[in-house]
């Protein structure tokens, strides 16, 4: 029997997978790749017999191998808060989905787990923009606010690390890093005594002070537009920045187009913080697009649509509501 654990390599899927880890050790082959790398299950040879967990990917994006394994006699446990299209209905899928704007799938583990590794749940929620959630969770925890400003440090940088068109833009592969924080129980230890935290402190430090130069294409009370040229940094630091505006604006969106090396753009969308919806139904309007209502992406928007895509954004986020 093989197991494999497939997750997203940003901060959400790997604190998913390690909370899960910690709890339930197991040798397992790992399948994963840079953020919006997530059709991901058609890389799993698995076979009748074998285990799959599958963290923080798209169920609708993963629907045909994802039912070709359950067939072939694969059981699947499933955790994840993007949008799924319908789920299959199969004795050896146990999913575990929730949409809701104020869920991520770190926190979908440790509410499966009842809390035993929260602090990693907390790296993660505060990874996934989701500040307010995370503050609440904490209370749960005698943790001071050095600690968790520290934690949240800790999960923007994980959550950073997973940008990029290729491996090669990262500065530590998913896979490797997850290896690295595996013998962690606490994540302020990983902080204090591995190095990719000093390092992705930096890589995110001069990343930022690059963003910050940038001048948006549009910016209203309820919009904002960016658009960031096509080098490694801009591809690193987009969603990082994206949330970044959000809790710094509450009441604008926030459409960030990053243009490719081959043309036309990667698109993240960020809903207003005070109504955290819209962003995935705009998405899914684009081939490539999709996510959860609060934060979305197209992962190529091309150039003849760019357009289209603004005049769809101002219309959906507008005062009052979304849509």
């Amino acid at each position: 029997m093989t197991y494999y654990d497939v997750f997203n390599g940003d901060a959400d899927g790997l604190c998913a997978l390690h909370q899960l880890r910690l709890v339930e050790p197991r040798d397992a082959v790992l399948v994963t790749g840079v953020k919006r790398d997530i059709a991901l299950l058609e890389r799993v040879p698995a076979q009748a017999g074998d285990a799959v967990t599958v963290l923080d990917v798209s169920l609708d994006k993963n629907r045909e191998p994802l039912v070709q394994l359950l067939e072939s006699g694969v059981r699947i446990d499933y955790y994840d808060h993007h949008f799924p299209g319908e789920i299959p209905s199969h004795p050896a899928l146990v999913a575990r989905i929730e949409t809701a704007s104020d869920q991520c799938t770190s926190l979908l583990v440790d509410a499966d787990l009842a809390g035993r590794c929260r602090t990693w749940a907390l790296v993660g929620a505060f990874g996934d923009g989701l500040d307010a959630v995370a503050r609440r969770l904490a209370t749960s925890l005698n943790l001071g606010e050095a600690a968790l400003a520290r934690l949240r440090e800790l999960g923007t940088y994980l959550n950073y690390n997973g940008y990029g068109e290729t491996i090669e833009d990262l500065f530590f592969a998913p896979d490797l890093l997850y290896r690295r924080m595996q013998g962690f129980v606490d994540p302020l230890d990983f902080v204090a005594e591995d190095e990719a935290f000093a390092v992705l402190r930096g890589g995110f430090a001069d990343d930022m002070a690059r963003a910050r130069e940038l001048v948006p294409e549009h910016l209203s009370d309820n919009h904002g537009i960016y658009r960031l040229p096509a080098e490694p940094w801009a591809r690193r630091i987009s969603g990082v920045l994206a949330n970044d505006l959000t809790q710094a604006a509450p009441e604008r969106a926030h459409a960030l187009l990053t243009e490719r090396p081959d043309g036309g753009f990667v698109v993240s969308v960020r809903a207003p913080l005070a109504r955290r919806v819209g962003a995935d139904a705009l998405c899914r309007q684009f081939s490539t697009g999709g996510g959860r209502q609060g934060a979305a992406g197209i992962n190529r928007l091309s150039e003849t649509d760019y357009d289209d895509f603004v005049a769809r954004f101002l219309e959906s986020f507008t005062e009052g509501g979304s849509g």
